[in-house]
């Protein structure tokens, strides 16, 4: 424990001190190639960084957070595009965006307007989320494998809801900017369009959005035309996302991919290009499913997926039950320290 501890200092100060050579260096130079070449080197870092560490969950995170969407937002910083440039005066604005999971709150934005059918805090999440976790770790000898999987469904939502908000609650006390949500209550989405592009893990959409299609559907454009090119663009950020998943699962497992992960996600952006077509020609005859329907339809499609080719990998190679293991360690750590504080206080 103490060993690891040691080692994600050593990288986190290693990301710190990556950061603060692109705001006081990289950023001194004119967005373009020059730029990109200065911050290459960062880029190589931040890859190889989770092999530092040998906790499955702690590199889960690393992975995540800095070797995906840092590297991500870097690369627009490069070309003067994303937050990081569009906040280029603010260091420590520079530094959260930069290594955390997290969206700028835009004025335009009305998705966050409307009040939410299941309205969920994080106290709320938290606790959910140890009860799950609680569960599966004294009860998954009993549980049917399919049972695990779809609970897996809900660690993850409540998971990324949590580490986004108490990020989001961390800038907020740094910098004073107002955020985004990491989701809009995905489990009433009434298509795949609407729960890849409105709901699920906004922070990873707005991402590929701006790294991935955006630039696909440009580029290609003027060759096969601007029909085609945005269905081009789509399947290239699902894919994208597919290989950068492949590349999670395998920091954790250290087992070379079977490509299962990449299908899930080139497979849902070819529902997602396919379901679009057929919204406009139902709609074009005056035909539309009840809300009941498309909902049970669209959350019932992306969990059976997820059991037939999302956590296969990770179950397969054990991942799943380390990270239940280290989360449980840790939990009992923090709640051990904070009863120890309690009672020296009113000793």
């Amino acid at each position: 424990m103490e060993g690891e501890i040691k080692n994600l200092s050593y990288v986190y100060s290693l990301v710190i001190a990556s950061l603060c050579y692109c705001y006081f260096v990289s950023s001194k130079i004119s967005p373009g190639k020059l730029r990109f070449i200065s911050v290459f080197p960062i880029f190589c870092l931040f890859t190889i960084l989770p092999y530092y560490l040998s906790s499955a969950f702690n590199t889960a995170l690393l992975t995540f957070f800095i070797t995906w969407l840092s590297n991500f937002k870097l690369l627009l910083f490069c070309f003067g595009h994303g937050p990081l440039s569009s906040h280029i005066h603010s260091f420590s604005f520079f530094i959260s965006v930069a290594c955390l999971p997290i969206r700028i709150k835009q004025s335009t934005t009305s998705t966050n307007t409307a009040t939410k059918a299941l309205p969920l805090n994080v106290s709320i999440q938290i606790l959910g989320f140890a009860i799950l976790v609680k569960v599966l770790c004294s009860y998954r000898e009993g549980l049917h494998q399919k049972i695990i999987q779809c609970l897996y469904c809900f660690l993850c939502f409540l998971l990324i809801d949590i580490l986004i908000a108490l990020s989001s609650t961390l800038v907020r006390a740094l910098v004073g900017v107002e955020l985004e949500p990491a989701s809009n209550e995905p489990y009433l989405s009434t298509s795949l369009q609407d729960f890849w592009g409105k709901r699920w893990n906004l922070t990873v959409t707005t991402t590929l959005r701006d790294t991935v299609y955006k630039p696909v559907r440009k580029a290609i454009e003027r060759v096969i035309g601007k029909d085609l090119a945005p269905v081009t663009a789509v399947i290239a950020a699902f894919l994208v996302s597919g290989l950068m998943h492949e590349l999670l699962f395998y920091n954790v497992t250290r087992v070379y991919p079977t490509w299962e992960t990449t299908l899930f996600f080139v497979l849902h952006g070819i529902c997602v290009v396919v379901e679009v077509w057929l919204k406009k020609w139902v709609q074009g005859r005056g035909w539309q499913l009840p809300l009941v329907v498309s909902t049970g339809l669209t959350v019932g499609f992306v969990v059976g997926t997820s059991l037939w080719l999302f956590f296969p990998p990770l179950i397969r190679n054990g991942a799943d039950t380390r990270v239940l293991e280290e989360m449980t360690f840790f939990a009992k750590l923090i709640w051990s320290r904070l009863t120890n504080i309690f009672w020296s206080i009113y000793k």
